[in-house]
């Protein structure tokens, strides 16, 4: 733990507002600094310096908390929308700041906020959460003792103190509430991206771009000077409020990528990274029951399929565990497929054994393992193995002769009675023609 994030712990502890951003009064921070010089080849080339310093809330005139250490002030006032406090979200102990300069990039325009003069210089301050709760970029004005050259900019920085004091105005700050999102297919998420500025009514431009390897895509424009608008997603309405989010339609494969919400008034442009990304499960099925009984030396192919999911990565293993192991075994036997392609961009794997069990392997559990980005918990699909003994040629031999044999003895026992009954009916009728016989004399 680095000595500020010590006295930072140490100071929202005795604050009594561990927890809540809203309350703290100052946060720790790095200043990175660029400073450009040309190499022996005569190339721009740029270097960067890190400074720890502090960033503190409260009004002009203030004393810093840390006087041994640089100090950006910035003065707000209460419930201003201006406050970025009131909008970062979590434990102030993982949120990370940054300050940086910046350049107009030689626009001269004067901002139309209040005080501003036409010697400000300005900062960019960055709040993002660790877990990735809130990104924030609020951009401060502050006006030096001493104007600066136009002309130097950001080759000629002037230089601050070590133990220098700035006081700073917010004046403009972009932020999004989803900095990472994921969804899966056919769905429409909304892309959190929201602004504030210190005058109604501002020059404003909102833009939405999507960059995919490199290239860049608008997907929504909106100009308050024109009062037109590009594209579909954002509401104008919300727009009047704050809210430049963006309502995506149905995900595919191809949605996937950086998203980039820019606000430009004259001279601040600012922006917020949102990235997308496509999680789809795999659905998985045996080609067997929860049960397969087969006789011993029978041969089975058992066959594990994941189908539709996506990105690319999947992990497929078979398993194998008696009752009476503590742990299963990892089948060495697995033969995988290719990986199919979809036309709608899923994809799909089997993995496959083939058995031919002994009555050794009866009772043994089998399992199909599958793992993928978009599953907390892999999804298993089982099946318990019985075997049954396979019959030897003397039980067959023997079933034979002893089918033969009651089909022979059956044959002889209907002859019998074919001949008995023969005989009984050739009886009735010798006593019939004695009878007739015995009257006729």
């Amino acid at each position: 733990m680095t000595v500020l994030k010590y006295i930072l712990f140490i100071g929202l502890f005795s604050t009594g507002v561990l927890g809540s951003v809203e309350g703290i009064r100052w946060l720790p921070c790095q200043l990175v600094e660029e400073f450009f010089h040309r190499n022996s080849e005569g190339h721009l080339e740029t270097s960067f310096h890190h400074r720890d310093v502090f960033l503190q809330f409260g009004k002009t005139g203030d004393l810093p908390e840390f006087p041994e250490a640089v100090t950006f002030l910035v003065t707000v006032h209460a419930g201003s929308k201006m406050d970025m406090r009131h909008y970062a979200d979590g434990d102030p102990g993982d949120l990370r700041c940054e300050i940086r300069r910046y350049s107009t990039a030689g626009i001269q325009v004067l901002w139309k906020g209040p005080e501003a003069q036409e010697d400000d210089v300005w900062f960019t301050c960055a709040l993002q959460h660790s877990q990735g709760l809130v990104s924030i970029t609020t951009f401060l004005r502050h006006r030096p003792a001493t104007p600066p050259n136009p002309q130097d900019d950001i080759n000629k920085w002037s230089p601050i103190g070590e133990r220098e004091t700035l006081s700073t105005t917010a004046v403009m700050l972009v932020l999004t509430r989803s900095p990472a999102v994921t969804s899966a297919l056919m769905r429409d998420p909304t892309l959190h991206c929201q602004f504030a500025v210190d005058h109604k009514q501002p020059d404003l431009t909102v833009e939405w771009r999507l960059q995919k390897h490199s290239e860049r895509k608008k997907l929504y424009s909106f100009s308050s000077r024109s009062g037109t608008s590009e594209g579909r997603g954002v509401s104008v309405r919300g727009l009047s409020n704050g809210n430049a989010s963006l309502l995506l339609p149905p995900t595919t494969t191809a949605s996937e990528g950086i998203y980039i919400c820019s606000i430009y008034v004259p001279p601040l442009y600012g922006s917020q990274d949102i990235s997308l990304q496509i999680l789809e499960s795999p659905r998985v099925s045996l080609n067997v029951g929860p049960t397969l009984q087969l006789s011993e030396g029978e041969s089975q192919k058992v066959v594990c399929d994941a189908e539709g999911y996506y990105p690319l990565d999947v992990q497929m293993e078979w398993l194998r565990q008696h009752q009476s192991q503590r742990l299963p075994e990892i089948l060495k036997t697995v033969l995988f497929s290719s990986h199919r392609h979809h036309p709608g961009g899923t994809y799909s794997l089997s993995a496959f054994f083939f058995l031919q069990p002994t009555t050794r392997d009866s009772g043994y559990t089998y399992t199909c393992r599958t793992s993928h980005a978009s599953l907390r918990t892999p999804i298993r699909k089982s099946f318990t193995l019985l075997v049954t003994e396979s019959a030897s040629w003397t039980d067959i031999i023997c079933g034979v002769g002893m089918f033969a044999f009651v089909g022979i003895m059956i044959y002889i026992l209907l002859v019998m009675l074919r001949y008995l009954h023969r005989a009984k009916k050739e009886s009735k009728v010798s006593d019939t023609v004695g009878i007739i016989c015995y009257f006729k004399l």
